[in-house]
C-alpha cells in the first residue's frame, strides 16, 4: 500500500495578509480543495494507495460537504489534544483545544502528529518554563504519545512525523529512536504511519536529503518498528518523485506546497501532477 498525505498548514490565508491562497474566497477553500482533487484520485485503485488532506480546523465542514459518495480522499486534521472527552467524564472543556472527539465529530478519518512545526512549538513553550535540551525533546515525545493514543481511541490513524535537526544530526539513531520508542509506546502500529522529516534539509538554502540517506532513516525506522510503513515527509514534489519511488523502503510522501517559486502556493492541478510522477501513472 502507497500512501500520499497532503498537509495544508496555513495555505487559506489570502495573499493579501501575507498568506499563498490564491485558489478560493476562505470561506471557500475547504469546498475548493476537494472538489479539485477529488475526480483525479478517484482514478487510483484504492487497494494499493490511500490519500489523506490535512486541513484547518475551520475548513472541515465545507471540506467534508464537498465530498463525493465514494470519495477517495479521506480529511484529516493538524493534530489534536492530549485529552478527550468521555461520557461521565469530561464534557469539553478544553477552550482553544481540539479533543479527538471534536475532529471525529467534524469528520476526520486522520490526523497529523508531531509535524516539526508542533514539536518546534512544545520545545518552545518547555523552553520558556526553563525545560530544554534532551529532557525538553523526550517530554514533547511523551506529549506527542498522548495524543496518539486518543486519536487512535477514537478510531482515526496517524501520520506521526519524526526527524532531526542539523545540532541532532550526529546523534541521530539516538533521536529518531526515542521519538519511535517514546511516541509509539502501547499504541497498536498498524492505525499510524510514520513520515521522515529531515529537518535539517528542509528550507530555503539548504540541502535536500539525498537517495542514501533517505534510505538508510527508511530501513532504520522499518527495523525499529517491526516494519511500519514509511513516508517521505521532507516534501514529495515534482523534482524529486522519481527518486523517492525508485526507494523500496519509502511507502509513499506528505506533499505541501506544490509551487515554490512566481505566485507560490498549493495548486490542485499541480497536486495531481506530483502523485503522477510518483506512482508513475
Amino acid at each position: 500500500m502507497k500512501h500520499i498525505f497532503l498537509n495544508l498548514k496555513r495555505f487559506d490565508v489570502p495573499v493579501e495578509m501575507g498568506g499563498v491562497n490564491r485558489l478560493a474566497p476562505v470561506a471557500d477553500w475547504g469546498q475548493a480543495i476537494v472538489e479539485g482533487t477529488q475526480d483525479g484520485l478517484a482514478a487510483y485503485d484504492p487497494s494499493e494507495v490511500e490519500f489523506a488532506a490535512y486541513l484547518p480546523e475551520a475548513h472541515l465542514l465545507s471540506a467534508a460537504a464537498a465530498r463525493k459518495p465514494g470519495c477517495p480522499l479521506q480529511l484529516g486534521c493538524q493534530g489534536v489534544y492530549r485529552a478527550d472527552t468521555a461520557v461521565g467524564g469530561n464534557f469539553g472543556a478544553f477552550t482553544t483545544n481540539r479533543p479527538a472527539s471534536a475532529a471525529k465529530a467534524l469528520g476526520c478519518e486522520s490526523v497529523l502528529i508531531g509535524h516539526c512545526e508542533e514539536r518546534n512549538d512544545k520545545m518552545g513553550i518547555l523552553a520558556e518554563a526553563g525545560v530544554t535540551g534532551t529532557e525538553a525533546s523526550r517530554a514533547v515525545n511523551r506529549l506527542l504519545n498522548q495524543e496518539i493514543r486518543c486519536a487512535v481511541a477514537r478510531g482515526m490513524t496517524v501520520l506521526y512525523c519524526i526527524g532531526e535537526k542539523s545540532e541532532e544530526q550526529d546523534a541521530w539513531q539516538q533521536v529518531l529512536g526515542e521519538q519511535l520508542s517514546l511516541g509509539l509506546e502501547g499504541v497498536d502500529k498498524s492505525k499510524v504511519v510514520i513520515a521522515y522529516e529531515p529537518v535539517w534539509s528542509i528550507g530555503p538554502g539548504k540541502t535536500p536529503a539525498d537517495k542514501p540517506y533517505i534510505t538508510k532513516i527508511a530501513r532504520f525506522v522499518k527495523e525499529q518498528t517491526g516494519g511500519m510503513d514509511v513516508v517521505y515527509g521532507g516534501g514529495l514534489k515534482s523534482d524529486n518523485a522519481a527518486m523517492l519511488a525508485s526507494i523500496p523502503e519509502i511507502d509513499g510522501g506528505l506533499i505541501a506546497l506544490t509551487r515554490f517559486s512566481g505566485e507560490i502556493g498549493f495548486y490542485p492541478e499541480e497536486y495531481l501532477e506530483i502523485i503522477r510522477l510518483y506512482l508513475g501513472k
